[in-house]
């Protein structure tokens, strides 16, 4: 039924097999993996982890930058920092990769699963804003849930498929419930709104740098702010909550170990020397997917909103039911061409059943019929 996108999608990439999105070295790599080793500091102290922060600065005009050793890592000590606790609820959206909602439950807060808005697959502003209007009460200042009684502290929005979110309605509508808003940019290096990077909107934001991801260490991740004692808090508890000193071991509070290594941030560095030529040959393929699935008949591509550029981490199409998306994902893997649906909604998971949610009409017609197509960087 689909050779034909099956032929083009072949022709695109000319591979036996097409990966989803492999990790593309073309730069320094070899030369900083080299230095690191030499230098003998090779785990969570050294150069490269020091570089790394730096450079993530100027890519992102974020004040404080602090490396993490995974994105799942800097969610959940970003969410610590801002004393996220049993005590609280946190509003998040129904579509996401489980680590949003993982990172959450780490904290003993229970996640709040609202609706996606179905242009930008992101967590819905209306949808937000009528469970705010209908579902909560205000006290003393601060935003209470109706039927709990729990204190609402924050707000996690994850910028899908590294589209942007509606991020200032959002941000607006946070701020009007005194809720503090985290981005959840895993997927979204590079991506902008209004000129402005993804995950320095909010109080603060994190970025994944998984080997799935734009750029990669392996593994990696990292927290973003502009609040200097939120990145000094973010630090310490992301470092075992050590006590700097000399020789001793003292250790103030429960803390964690985080860090980035040197040997990832070495690899990470390399890779963000090469971050405006992978935005630029990602942008190209997004251009050639949209061309071709123009005027199709089963599905539409998923595009960029308006005043926001995509990073394009995985292109994406939506399929008219779930019948076609189906039918697509089999005779694409058959092929050797390695597409995939989106992820469950995290309140159909197992760990998140009994968790409170909106009607997710949104959500419940689009996770059937979304699939993510080859989206790697294309090097000759």
């Amino acid at each position: 039924m689909f050779e034909k996108e099956i032929a083009f999608i072949k022709k695109l990439f000319d591979k036996e097999k097409i990966a989803l999105h492999e990790p593309c070295f073309i730069g320094n790599e070899k030369k900083y993996l080299i230095e690191c080793i030499d230098s003998g500091f090779v785990s969570s102290v050294g150069e490269f982890v020091t570089r790394f922060e730096e450079a993530l600065k100027q890519k992102t005009k974020a004040k404080f930058v602090i490396a993490t050793n995974t994105g799942t890592a800097a969610l959940h000590i970003a969410l610590l920092a801002n004393d996220i606790n049993e005590n609280c609820e946190i509003i998040t959206q129904s579509i996401s990769f489980i680590a949003t909602a993982n990172a959450i439950a780490y904290t003993g807060a229970k996640p709040i699963f609202l609706d996606i808005d179905e242009e930008t697959l992101s967590l819905s502003p209306k949808a937000l804003q009528d469970f705010l209007e209908n579902h909560t009460y205000q006290k003393n200042g601060f935003t209470y849930n109706k039927t709990t009684h729990k204190h609402i502290k924050a707000c996690v929005v994850m910028h899908t498929f590294g589209l942007s979110a509606d991020i200032e309605k959002l941000c607006k509508i946070c701020k009007n419930y005194n809720i503090i808003l985290i981005e959840d940019a895993a997927e979204a290096l590079g991506s902008t709104y209004k000129n402005k990077a993804l995950g320095t909107f909010g109080k603060c934001g994190i970025l994944s740098f998984n080997g799935n991801k734009i750029i990669t260490g392996g593994s990696g991740g990292a927290i973003l702010c502009d609040d200097e004692n939120l990145a000094k808090i973010a630090k310490h508890l992301s470092t075992t909550a050590k006590i700097p000193h000399p020789y001793e071991y003292d250790h103030d509070e429960i803390g964690y170990n985080y860090r980035l290594c040197n040997i990832n941030a070495a690899i990470l560095l390399a890779g963000l020397e090469k971050l405006d030529f992978f935005l630029e040959n990602k942008r190209e393929l997004a251009q050639i997917y949209k061309d071709f699935f123009a005027s199709h008949k089963a599905c539409k591509f998923i595009d960029e909103s308006k005043n926001s550029k995509s990073n394009f981490w995985l292109n994406t199409l939506c399929f008219k039911n779930e019948n076609l998306r189906n039918i697509f994902l089999q005779e694409c893997l058959e092929n050797n061409i390695f597409v995939r649906p989106v992820w469950k909604s995290l309140p159909s998971l197992k760990p998140f059943k009994a968790c409170q949610k909106d009607e997710l009409l949104v959500t419940k017609n689009l996770e059937k019929c979304l699939v993510n197509l080859p989206s790697s960087v294309r090097v000759k």
